[in-house]
């Protein structure tokens, strides 16, 4: 079998998983819309005052946090965070042993949002695993989890190799 047909057989084979997760990932955004959808937030807004709102109970969050949960650049959640602090969502905070360190601290506004968030977590987080068996759900998971760490590894190689190829043309 040449290489060209090899392509061929692994797209009969593919089961379209990035497909699926891109589906569910739009639905998800449609059912989270519900309760907050006049604060003015953007869905990825959302979800990082959420994870901002629950986290910061037990530990203090910074732009790094933001950075590796959502996997997402500096610039990126610069820009978020920038945008979420203008319109009154999260405060940036020095902290004592480095002024150069700033947490993110959700504000009186976001606090007010908190239960509803959570109670809408809730119910979607019902609303999609209802009927599924706990080791279905658990073999899901872990699979999902699999399929992150196989990206993030490639992103990691791209990254490394980027970094050398900079490196090369430094040194020339």
């Amino acid at each position: 079998m040449d290489s060209t047909s090899e392509g061929i057989a692994d797209k009969k084979n593919c089961k379209d998983a990035g497909r699926l997760i891109n589906i569910l990932s739009n639905q998800l955004k449609r059912h989270f819309l519900l309760p907050d959808a006049d604060s003015g937030l953007t869905h990825m807004q959302r979800n990082i005052l959420h994870f901002i709102l629950f986290a910061s109970l037990h530990r203090e969050i910074y732009q790094k946090d933001i950075e590796e949960e959502f996997q997402i650049r500096k610039s990126t959640a610069t820009g978020i965070l920038q945008l979420m602090e203008k319109n009154g969502f999260i405060k940036r905070e020095s902290v004592a042993r480095d002024a150069r360190l700033k947490k993110l601290l959700p504000t009186a506004k976001s606090l007010a949002l908190r239960n509803d968030i959570l109670q809408n977590i809730q119910k979607v987080e019902q609303k999609m695993l209802h009927g599924i068996p706990e080791f279905e759900l658990e073999m899901c998971m872990n699979t999902l989890q699999k399929m992150s760490e196989n990206l993030m590894m490639d992103e990691q190689k791209l990254k490394q190799n980027n970094q050398g190829g900079r490196h090369e043309q430094k040194v020339i």
